[in-house]
């Protein structure tokens, strides 16, 4: 045995996360992907994901799923999501974000709140939104990202999306590096799934006739997650070795998601075979979520001819 054999020590290994969510503050300038390798190691897993990415420029709620509860996240990647932002008027950027080359700047000086918020107004609702170029978004099998990195002019079709709420907080005069006068503005805005504020940021701008770009963004919310139930991954790392992280469980999850119907043991026993129940009253959404008497996640049920039929089972017999 060579001396570094006999010196190496088994590496300490934290007991396995039960099934269930854990809501990450995410740190800036880590991506998705980082967060998720951070998380398999401090859950001892690798059956760990993440409901909707953050560019890494951005901090706040990423839900992270563990074991049984990566089947939540396709749910709550839809759910809407709230962010608080800043947009510079004046400047516009390769990536419609700090992050990019700036393409052109422009003197913002002369526009006042009121203008800021017609144009808000007119991004608020049901609209038509071009996804940034830089997106994850495929184009024949290939993210519009990686083409436009690879030279390519990548146009993405405009698709329908919805700004329930675009609000404006603070508009500040600001000055770029070089001088130039620009507008910093501050807003809240909630969106539903797969809309990107980056772009809101450009349209902002180009409907001013000035240019901007996102220079701030956190995500407080996805769906039933805020940030008062965020953990940093340094909080989640200073747990004693011996001792699992906490995870929000798989009942309380689905509760933060969908409407509940709460079963009865009968019910309870024939959906985990992969039986149909009764529909008893009309379902409150298309997606439901069965709870057994004892508290426990059953299945999420759809209906369908008359009947509740589980969908995903998560208590099978």
């Amino acid at each position: 045995m060579t001396r570094g054999t006999a010196d190496r020590q088994p590496r300490e290994r934290r007991p396995t996360a039960a099934d269930g969510v854990v809501v990450v503050d995410k740190p800036a300038d880590w991506t998705s992907h980082d967060v998720v390798a951070r998380m398999r190691r401090l859950a001892s897993t690798r059956k760990v994901g993440h409901a909707g990415t953050l560019d890494p420029m951005a901090t706040g709620v990423l839900v992270i799923g563990i074991g049984r509860a990566t089947r939540l996240l396709t749910y709550i990647v839809g759910a809407d999501k709230e962010y608080t932002a800043t947009v510079r008027l004046g400047v516009s950027t390769t990536t419609d974000d700090a992050e990019g080359e700036t393409l052109a700047v422009v003197d913002a000086s002369h526009l006042t709140a009121a203008d800021v918020e017609t144009a808000v107004a007119g991004l608020t609702g049901t609209i038509q939104q071009v996804p940034s170029a830089v997106s994850a978004i495929k184009v024949d099998g290939q993210r519009a990202y990686a083409r436009v990195r690879a030279g390519e002019d990548v146009e993405l079709a405009a698709r329908p999306v919805t700004v329930s709420r675009f609000d404006v907080h603070e508009v500040r005069p600001a000055r770029t590096d070089d001088g130039s006068p620009v507008l910093d503005v501050d807003v809240t805005v909630v969106v539903s799934s797969g809309t990107y504020v980056r772009a809101l940021a450009r349209d902002l701008g180009a409907t001013l006739g000035v240019g901007g770009h996102l220079t701030a963004l956190r995500r407080t919310r996805v769906g039933g997650y805020g940030l008062d139930v965020a953990r940093s991954l340094d909080d989640l790392g200073a747990l004693p070795m011996d001792v699992p992280i906490d995870v929000v469980s798989l009942a309380d999850s689905a509760r933060a998601t969908f409407p509940v119907r709460e079963l009865t043991a009968d019910e309870a026993r024939a959906l985990s075979y992969g039986q149909s129940i009764d529909l008893a009253e009309p379902q409150p959404a298309e997606t439901v979520a069965g709870i057994a008497p004892g508290g426990e996640l059953v299945a999420l049920l759809e209906e369908r001819g008359g009947k509740v039929r589980p969908a995903l089972v998560f208590a099978p017999a």
